[in-house]
This record gives structure tokens, C-alpha cells and sequence, in this order.
């Protein structure tokens, strides 16, 4: 009887698992570079952020003020500001069929209330805001927004 010698080949089916230095090297430059060119682009969007929310808020108050004046046949006086959208009035002229339109008087994204003339400058009212800086005029964050600039 003849022996035979098996001798067994190492397996070259088995798959390496993970990755290599240099391939996650690789993974972290791309990671870097798109770092490098996004995140400057997402810091000035805050900003742009804020002022597309005021122009939403200044745009629902008008629609308030559009149902307040329905209610009521005229706009709240400047005196009576726009807190007559959420809490009734009580100087004059007071309003017989006022009804609560906002539950409450939202802030500019800037911390600051939004401003209300009637009679506007503008048209039958002004809302607005002075933006960021919270002075009149400006650019970009810092500018006056208002009802005339939006519709």
C-alpha cells in the first residue's frame, strides 16, 4: 500500500476584510476637500435664512391684517398696533366684531418686534423689519424688509 503525501495549498479564496491606510488616506482627502469648499458656502446661509423667514412672517401678518379688516372694516391704528391681531384692543376704536387672528405676535428672526404703520408709506399699511442691524436701510441681512418688497 502506497501512502500518498496530500499537502494542502493555502486557501487564496479568502476575501481581506477592511480597508488599507492608503484607501482610508484617500477617503479622509475627498472628506477634506469637500469640507473645504461646502462649509463656507453653508455659514452665509443663516443669514439668507432669516431673511426668508421674515419675509414669511411679514407675509402671514399681512394675511392677518387682511382678516382683521374683514372682521372689522378697518385695519388696527398704528397705536393699536399688530397686537390687536392676538389680544382685543381696548382704545379706540375699538373693535365691535374683533376676533383673536394670531395666537400670538411672532419676533423677527433677529429678536426684534416687526414694526406697523397705518395709514403705510407704502400702501394701506406697513409691516417691516430693519433686519439684522435693526436700523433703516441697508444690504443683504441688515436690510429693510417689508410688505412693498415681497408681493
Amino acid at each position: 500500500m502506497k501512502h500518498q503525501i496530500v499537502t494542502q495549498k493555502p486557501l487564496k479564496t479568502q476575501l481581506q476584510k477592511g480597508f488599507t491606510l492608503i484607501e482610508l488616506m484617500v477617503v479622509v482627502v475627498i472628506l477634506a476637500v469637500l469640507a473645504a469648499m461646502v462649509v463656507p458656502q453653508l455659514m452665509e446661509r443663516p443669514d439668507e435664512a432669516r431673511v426668508v423667514k421674515a419675509k414669511q412672517d411679514i407675509g402671514s401678518i399681512g394675511s392677518a391684517l387682511q382678516l382683521y379688516r374683514l372682521d372689522n372694516y378697518v385695519y388696527p391704528t398704528t397705536d393699536q398696533g399688530l397686537e390687536a391681531l392676538s389680544v382685543k384692543p381696548t382704545d379706540d376704536p375699538v373693535p365691535k366684531n374683533w376676533k383673536q387672528v394670531l395666537d400670538r405676535m411672532p419676533m423677527d428672526p433677529w429678536g426684534n418686534p416687526y414694526l406697523y404703520l397705518m395709514p403705510g408709506e407704502h400702501g394701506d399699511f406697513d409691516v417691516f423689519t430693519y433686519g439684522a442691524d435693526n436700523e433703516e436701510g441697508g444690504e443683504g441681512a441688515n436690510a429693510t424688509i417689508g410688505n412693498w418688497l415681497i408681493e
